[in-house]
């Protein structure tokens, strides 16, 4: 047996499926999705998916995944529903009923129990002529071929089809309500896809109390104390809360390199005066760009804000959060 031909030909086999499903997605039947998707936005029901078997793990999935996009949506198998769960379905909910044959009998045992009209089921389902799709209002056909199983009876090519209008579903929502990276980033709080989207700047920070600081009238030695003190990478030289340059510890080691009286010389003759900042409200994910995508990156930088130090954040604080240019979720 050629492995190599057998593994490709699962490949393809699922490629043409979803191809196949594309050219038979019906305009109406997406129209109508997207009136239920307002609906659900207006009324705050939630999208409630069920199944059975290989169907059920697949509509677990979609269920998450509408969930992750900010849309209340859980798996509620047919027939824990019939013993109790039934509670969980409100007036103001949709259901997506999957099924391959869509003659699955607990699914078909639970529909005159539900509260919603016909209008409000959506079926996927592998034949558009079976009972659970003439009891639905909506259907998407997922119909195959064959499966990619040598038996053509293990799940294979049929539930990857059904996952995939489940994806296409969710875009849609998405796309209905408007989702944002930021309202996205609302429901990954943790993480680092999370924190790429909502940690900013001020949250890893070093705060201004615990940054090294001296005065425009300081001398270098001033400055050698003060940084030995709060020994967070950079010196701030201000005017009250005003940032007006900076001194890093290369700057020190050139300037007495220089001149070895430098020691007792202002402070501000080797300072940077125009030095590179950050806002506090940036993306830490972004901050870290600023600081790493340079010819010359920088390990630490000032947080500045309408000309105030608001404190210094530091590449080591970021990498220490997870963050890494290198990745992306």
């Amino acid at each position: 047996m050629d492995h190599l031909a057998l593994f490709k030909n699962v490949l393809s086999l699922e490629a043409k499926a979803l191809d196949r499903a594309l050219s038979r997605v019906n305009p109406t039947s997406i129209a109508a999705c997207v009136n239920l998707f307002e609906f659900l936005t207006q009324t705050g029901g939630s999208l409630v998916v069920t199944g059975v078997g290989k169907s059920g793990l697949i509509g677990a999935k979609i269920a998450s995944t509408f969930s992750s996009l900010g849309l209340p949506s859980f798996f509620l198998h047919p027939t824990e529903a019939m013993h109790g769960d039934l509670g969980r379905v409100s007036k103001s909910d949709v259901m997506l009923l999957l099924s391959k044959s869509g003659t699955t009998d607990e699914i078909l045992e639970l529909l005159p129990y539900l509260q919603l009209p016909k209008e409000r089921l959506i079926a996927l389902v592998g034949n558009v002529d079976s009972p659970i799709a003439q009891k639905s209002g909506i259907v998407l056909d997922c119909s195959v071929d064959k499966e990619a199983c040598l038996n053509d009876l293990a799940p294979t090519t049929s539930t990857t089809l059904t996952l995939a209008m489940g994806d296409a579903l969710a875009v849609l929502y998405e796309s209905v309500k408007g989702v944002s990276k930021e309202q996205f980033a609302l429901n990954h709080p943790a993480g680092l896809l999370g924190k790429s989207l909502s940690l900013t700047i001020d949250k890893l920070m070093v705060a201004p109390d615990q940054c090294a600081q001296v005065n425009q009238t300081a001398i270098l030695q001033d400055a050698l104390l003060a940084m030995t003190k709060f020994p967070v990478g950079l010196l701030a030289i201000v005017d009250g809360k005003k940032l007006l340059g900076i001194l890093v510890e290369g700057d020190v080691r050139r300037a007495l390199m220089k001149d070895a009286q430098a020691l007792s010389k202002p402070v501000v003759q080797f300072m940077n005066a125009k030095p590179l900042s950050i806002t506090p409200g940036i993306l830490a994910y972004e901050a870290l760009k600023v600081m790493e995508n340079r010819e010359r990156p920088v390990s630490v930088l000032p947080v500045v804000e309408n000309g105030e130090l608001k404190g210094v954040v530091r590449l080591h604080d970021l990498l220490q959060a997870g963050f890494s240019t290198t990745k992306t979720n």
